[in-house]
């Protein structure tokens, strides 16, 4: 496919830098970093427009923090105005590379996400006797800053912009270390290598499917599953033939080995559907879906922190009720029915009382 060129001048504009500012904005306008900015708009994109323009833009540091649910993961928050320049570039690229990622990549596209993804693993459970469930280690602490840089120049010619994505992806702040030994190493190559990209980037989360277009270009022309789903650095493949998806690890494991990453060994193994797969936090099965216990327990707790925080009056009901509705067209998806009405009657919310486990979810 023909590299695309001249896009500065558009991821320069005023107008897609404030595009960028509103995305970036969405859901947050009260948090003070971005309400400081927002007061002064037009004067804050204008300067940050001349730095683009003159080069003198850098990125800011990163604020981290820890959140524990359903895993420790480290979290990086950039400035706001660094978050608006994520947007400004991904607004351009994206439809560049929508073009050409595999339309069984699921997340962070528009018109995907994660109930389409569950819904082609959900068909190929019923279709096909067997599963190959792949998850690849420590994916975005090992996405190798060199080979990154090099996709990108396969799609994009513009070399300001090139120039843009380099920057942000070297001001990366260290992620968790990942020491790993590819084909080719010497004793020194994994300390040489820089690597690691912030989960919590817009540009974080549109990098990571680019690096793993390769892979899908691979499961689409070459491999051809009866179906597949990739949401992020989770992949089901389907199948009738158990030997043939032996064969695809075998493919997808050499793939990654040249994008120096690693098949998780407790991850990834061949399941007959008749006995379920888990995939998105979901159970599937040839007839049905079930959420997965880990998702259950983890809806659980939230409740007893919407319930503690509502009675002390930290949130207001239209919050409750946001984030109760959210779980249940998420549960929705597969038979679960039972499991909402039992999870429901366990809680009652009463401002100013102590938590209780009576009533139902939906009564103030």
């Amino acid at each position: 496919m023909k590299r695309a060129g001249n896009l500065w001048p558009e991821l320069t504009s005023f107008a897609n830098l404030l595009a960028a500012a509103e995305a970036a904005a969405a859901g947050k306008r009260k948090r003070p970093d971005v309400a400081a900015f927002l007061m002064d708009l037009e004067p804050g994109l204008m300067q940050l427009r001349r730095e683009l323009l003159d080069g003198s833009y850098q990125p800011g540091p990163y604020r981290t923090f820890t959140i524990l649910d359903p895993k420790p993961r480290r979290i990086s928050a950039a400035a706001f105005r660094d978050r608006v320049v994520h947007h400004a570039l991904t607004n351009i690229l994206e439809p560049i590379y929508e073009r050409r990622i595999s339309k069984n990549s699921f997340a962070c596209r528009a018109g995907k996400g994660t109930h389409k993804a569950l819904a082609v693993a959900r068909e190929g459970a019923r279709r096909f006797a067997y599963v190959l469930k792949l998850d690849v280690r420590k994916y975005f602490a090992s996405i190798d800053h060199q080979i990154l840089n090099a996709k990108l120049e396969r799609a994009i010619k513009c070399r300001p912009t090139l120039g843009l994505a380099g920057r942000i992806i070297a001001a990366s702040n260290p992620q968790e270390e990942v020491i790993r030994y590819y084909p080719g190493d010497n004793l020194f190559t994994p300390f040489e290598r820089r690597r690691g990209l912030p989960l919590g980037n817009q540009t974080s989360q549109f990098f990571a499917n680019v690096y793993l277009d390769g892979l899908d270009r691979l499961i689409d022309e070459k491999l051809r599953p009866g179906l597949w789903a990739r949401y992020v650095d989770d992949l089901v493949l389907f199948d009738g033939d158990k030997r043939r998806l032996r064969l695809m690890r075998e493919a997808v494991d050499e793939e990654l080995s040249a994008a120096r990453l690693t098949i998780h060994p407790g991850k990834s193994r061949i399941h007959r559907c008749a006995d379920g797969v888990t995939f998105l936090g979901w159970r599937l099965f040839p007839g049905r879906a079930r959420l997965a216990r880990d998702n259950v327990v983890r809806f659980g707790r939230r409740m007893k922190r919407l319930q503690r925080d509502f009675a002390a009056g930290c949130i207001e009901w239209d919050e409750v009720q946001q984030s109760v509705r959210a779980w249940i067209a998420h549960a929705s998806f597969g038979n679960t029915s039972v499991l909402r009405e039992r999870m429901f009657e366990r809680f009652a919310f009463d401002r100013g009382a102590r938590p209780s486990r009576a009533g139902g979810v939906l009564q103030q």
